[in-house]
């Protein structure tokens, strides 16, 4: 299975652009994204290229795990939720 599978063909979060969705990556999941898993596969990505996952609490162990099985580099950590018309996001 790829990795792409896993994912379901939920939008990543990516080079730097705003955060479109924050659904849980895994496939046929809807559940609110509160994780994400930054990894890479350096056999086809370079150190700067990371891919971005985001997990439900129920999900975010599942695609760890799945991640790691591949031996690919990932960090986990809390989904920190961008408002843009918040004060402090605003410059």
């Amino acid at each position: 299975m790829s990795a792409d599978a896993v994912a379901g063909g939920s939008p990543m979060i990516g080079l730097g652009r705003p955060l479109e969705s924050s659904t849980c990556s895994r496939a046929d999941c809807r559940n609110t994204g509160r994780w994400r898993l930054d990894w890479r596969n350096p056999r086809i990505h370079s150190a700067d290229r990371v891919k971005t996952w985001l997990a439900c609490d129920e999900h975010v162990e599942y695609l760890r795990e799945f991640l790691a099985a591949r031996d690919f580099p990932l960090t986990v950590s809390a989904l920190d939720t961008f408002a843009p018309d918040s004060p402090e996001n605003q410059r």
